[in-house]
């Protein structure tokens, strides 16, 4: 629940207060308009005829409309996923944000979605119930709370309430009228009396009240005795108005919660010819499993990768290892076997190629042969989407290679993102296969993440559904759009437009556009792979190399393919 209670949450449900109890005044005058009615229902007017009820009903509407349009503007420009929960109507559709968030099932959060927004609309419902039964018994008559027409009157209201909120309101606003409604059960307690407000001196009031529950009583018992109207009445010492309790207003301090922390970069970073890298610091090694440590490539939160040569070779290599501190992490300890295992087994074509493994006192380590170039990301950045139509089919091409070889091993790599695309002077590369899976389902994930980047997953990565290849040929189209795009098509403001834009409303169209600028034929094929089912996408990396050879003019022989890419490739200054 912590998770949900976010800036959004606590903005909306603290606006909600403070305007209830600036306006505290519209709603006393509400209340005892509905003390009005209820009596006049009955034939019994305690005020004379005095106005202003149906003025109260309407001051508390706009009360209301203020405090949902001001908790809407105020929290349009807070960017977080939460948010995007409070800001729709219930949907079942909507525990998909529920499981992304707290890294559950689908069905568990459908269920735990369902639980909780029942819970909180049958929390409003009786709070309300309980506001209008001390209303209408406080120093009411009791006939007026037992009669028929007043248990059917709030009867209907509640179906009514009870509609509009599952099928109309935001589920924000359910925490507004939960505020709303404390305040009123609270004020409720000290219900002013009616017949106050009307003209007259205070006995000629009370008199009036007297005489309408007197006749209140007649007209549900004719065989009652009545009271004469020539007797004379001698008030009681009229009630004075009780004054709404005066809320504290609480201070208003904004809850700040930590970002998820995204996947560790465990592509090379940016490697000048030849690479060097950075020298190492005193606590480093100098040394692992044979291979003398000449600078560091790069590093992150869970691993480093060394510029190193093994002893007695001239031969560099880039060898990659987990942070000391982080050896008791059997996850990551098995996401990095992984990495090497598959690794070992994929083809060279357009991957990086494994040269050794082991383990050196306890700490794994993988020797792959050393990529000149940068990630595509990094490309991105520092030089914008690539501006060549020869250049972007050459990275497909390469792209759709590498995932034909993978998943000819019955792999899928489920990390598919321009900062895991090594782009070389010899091509494309596909790096880091940490979470790779065997095509039967086997998950295995960085501990506090979900299997993917988030605008390069597919729709099936947020269920329970089985991840197979045609995931990869999601992330393989999201690639392509970013790299003429400079932006995954599925790039937005926060987590759940990301997540809305890829299970829902699709793909960017000015994303999209700029392929279709490019290469017609390529934008043709990078449509039909971002199909939301899978079964309407290329099969795999074998069916994405079919779908690009059939969309070209003149198909190229499968042997040419790589003379394509390399004659596409020398268009890109890297």
């Amino acid at each position: 629940m912590l998770d949900l209670l976010d800036m959004a949450l606590l903005i909306t449900v603290g606006l909600a207060l403070l305007v209830r109890l600036a306006a505290l005044p519209v709603l006393v005058r509400a209340q005892t308009a509905t003390r009005r009615r209820a009596l006049a229902a009955t034939g019994a007017d305690a005020t004379g005829g005095a106005p202003g009820g149906l003025g109260a009903t309407f001051g508390e509407l706009a009360v209301g409309l203020v405090a949902a349009v001001g908790a809407g503007v105020t929290v349009y420009f807070e960017d977080h996923h939460s948010y995007y929960l409070l800001e729709r109507p219930f949907s079942l559709n909507n525990a998909v944000y529920l499981a992304f968030e707290w890294h559950i099932p689908r069905a568990e959060a459908r269920t735990l979605y369902i639980a909780l927004f029942v819970g909180f609309l049958l929390l409003w419902l009786l709070l309300w119930y309980l506001t209008q039964r001390k209303l209408l018994t406080a120093g009411l008559p009791r006939e007026i709370w037992t009669s028929g027409s007043t248990q059917a009157r709030l009867i209907g209201l509640v179906l009514l309430r009870a509609v509009i909120v599952v099928f109309l309101l935001p589920i924000g606003l359910i925490f507004t009228a939960l505020v709303f409604q404390v305040i009123a059960l609270l004020v409720s307690r000290h219900p002013k009396p009616v017949g106050t407000e009307g003209p007259g001196t205070q006995e000629e009031q009370a008199a009036r009240a007297a005489q309408a529950a007197q006749a209140l009583l007649a007209s549900q018992n004719p065989y009652a005795p009545t009271v004469p109207p020539q007797m004379p009445y001698t008030p009681q010492a009229p009630h004075a108005p009780a004054t709404p309790p005066q809320m504290p207003q609480p201070p208003y301090v904004p809850t700040h919660f930590a970002q998820p922390a995204p996947p560790p970069p465990t592509a090379p970073p940016v490697l000048s010819s030849p690479p060097l890298g950075s020298p190492l610091s005193a606590h480093e090694p100098r040394t692992i499993g044979g291979y003398q440590l000449l600078g560091r490539i790069g590093s992150g939160g869970m691993g480093t990768v060394y510029l190193a040569q093994r002893q007695g070779s001239a031969t560099q290599v880039a060898l990659k290892t987990i942070n000391l501190e982080l050896l008791d992490d059997a996850d990551l300890l098995r996401r990095f076997q992984r990495e090497s295992e598959v690794l070992a087994m994929v083809p060279g074509a357009y991957t990086a190629r494994v040269l050794d493994t082991g383990v050196d006192s306890g700490r794994p380590y993988l020797a792959m042969e050393l990529l000149d170039g940068r990630p595509l990301d990094v490309h991105l950045r520092e030089q914008g989407p690539i501006r060549s139509a020869e250049a972007l089919r050459a990275l497909a091409l390469a792209l759709a290679v590498a995932l034909s070889g993978v998943h000819r091993l019955g792999l899928v790599h489920r990390d598919l993102k321009p900062a895991n695309i090594m782009l070389t002077t010899a091509g494309p590369r596909l790096l880091d296969f940490g979470i790779a899976a065997i095509v039967d389902g086997t998950r295995l994930t960085a501990t506090g993440g979900g299997p993917g980047t988030l605008t390069y997953m597919a729709p099936e990565q947020f269920g329970e559904e089985r991840v197979g290849p045609a995931a990869d040929v999601w992330a393989w189209a999201c690639c392509v759009v970013c790299a003429a795009h400079g932006a995954s098509p599925f790039a937005a403001t926060n987590t759940g437009a990301v997540i809305r834009r890829i299970v829902e409303t699709g793909p960017e169209p000015a994303a999209l556009a700029a392929v279709q600028a490019f290469d017609p034929a390529l934008a043709a094929v990078v449509t039909r792979a971002l199909a939301i089912d899978p079964a309407q996408r290329p099969a795999d990396g074998a069916g994405l190399l079919a779908a690009l050879a059939a969309a070209q003019p003149t198909p190229p022989d499968p042997a040419a393919v790589h003379d394509q890419i390399t004659r596409g490739w020398q268009t890109l200054a890297l």
